[in-house]
């Protein structure tokens, strides 16, 4: 991994996304748009880091949105279409969701009957009006993670078959469905084929379909070919218009934690690393998904001469970053920079033990470093009472 920054260039700990490699995603990105004449937007869920989204939407058609929080930032901030699904929408909040959003995708047919008067009578209103649709969950897994599959037994997420009701599509133009995280074409493929067999009658009647995230389009190796046949067999077959709303693809490999040692402590001969930023607080993905990232210089544990233990700086004893190896001995002030910080790292921050919260920076493309916003005392109480 070649570094384009000096990390020493900031006090750590700091996440830094480098701009170049964002716009290299981004353009991949168009040019699969354009080839599967599709739309793509941004799933703020995994990268919300908003100074940015003028850029992304030089790309990119909008955003997409969990909550009414996301859809009002992607709209303030970026424009384009506004996407919003919710696994449940809040009375008090379902009236500023329609003023802000163009789609609109309900989790059961409950919450569309619930709202389908509302629905309908506000969104003929719009000039452009809104759209709305159901999310279906095609009962298919393709991954092995539990917590990331939405199409486990019992799943809260989508309407299964044999809950459909095709009596209720009326005032709903297109069908949603996501049940990918950080996986190939061949997994959208596959789930395609189960989709058509359960739903394809339905299609039909669709105006739009949306494909949802998880699809790896930017990661080295990715089938785009058989994303675009994918995707050009739905627009053809059941003349839908096609989204895609993959968040982790807009910035892989774009962004960087770098960090401190500030310790070294032995215990029964493992040596352990203490760092001025925290697994807990700033890597969750670490501890809730078992994911172990690279740092650069660094092997796995006793591939290179010195072995690490390296620990963030809460209470939490399983606040570990990995176990790693390294050429030279770490020592105190040693830079440590873990890769792939951009995507679920700003976006699910905590500040657990009143550890602070990591600078973002940002590399530009004419080599300048510009600090975004720092964080510090105010950040952390602000969030108390």
């Amino acid at each position: 991994m070649i570094i384009s920054f000096d990390p020493g260039c900031i006090r750590t700990p700091y996440y830094i996304i480098d701009e170049s490699l964002i716009i290299k995603n981004l353009k991949i990105l168009r040019s699969v748009a354009e080839r599967a004449q599709c739309k793509i937007v941004l799933a703020q869920k995994a990268f919300s880091m908003f100074s940015l989204y003028p850029l992304i939407g030089e790309y990119l058609d909008g955003t997409a949105a969990s909550s009414l929080y996301e859809a009002r930032l992607g709209y303030e901030e970026m424009g384009g279409e506004t996407h919003i699904f919710s696994t449940a929408y809040r009375d008090d909040e379902f009236d500023e969701v329609l003023d802000i959003c163009d789609y609109v995708v309900f989790n059961s047919f409950s919450e569309w009957v619930k709202y389908r008067a509302k629905s309908i009578e506000e969104g003929v209103k719009r000039e452009k009006p809104i759209k709305f649709g159901i999310r279906i969950n095609p009962e298919f897994s393709t991954q092995s993670r539990a917590i990331s599959d939405p199409c486990v037994p019992w799943s809260r997420l989508g309407v299964t078959f044999d809950k459909f009701i095709p009596e209720l599509l009326n005032g709903l133009s297109g069908i949603h469905f996501h049940t990918l995280c950080e996986q190939g074409s061949d997994a959208l493929a596959a789930t395609l084929r189960v989709v058509e067999d359960k739903f394809g009658k339905y299609l039909r009647q669709m105006e739009w379909i949306n494909l949802g995230g998880g699809h790896y389009i930017t990661k080295e190796g990715y089938d785009i070919d058989l994303l675009i046949s994918c995707v050009t067999h739905l627009r053809q077959e059941y003349g839908v218009a096609v989204y895609l709303e993959p968040g982790e693809a807009i910035a892989l490999d774009a962004g960087f934690l770098v960090t401190s040692v500030l310790d070294i402590v032995e215990n029964r001969g493992k040596k352990t690393a203490i760092m001025d930023a925290s697994a807990a607080c700033h890597i969750t993905e670490v501890i809730e998904m078992d994911y172990r990232p690279t740092i650069v210089g660094a092997g796995n544990p006793d591939e290179k001469e010195h072995t690490y233990l390296l620990a963030g700086q809460s209470c939490l004893s399983g606040d570990i970053f990995g176990e790693y190896s390294f050429s030279k001995p770490l020592g105190v002030g040693d830079k440590i920079i873990i890769c792939d910080m951009a995507t679920y790292t700003m976006v699910k921050n905590t500040s657990f033990n009143g550890i602070k919260l990591p600078t973002i920076a940002l590399a530009r493309t004419d080599g300048r470093i510009e600090i975004i916003r720092e964080f510090g005392y105010n950040d952390f109480k602000s969030r108390l009472s």
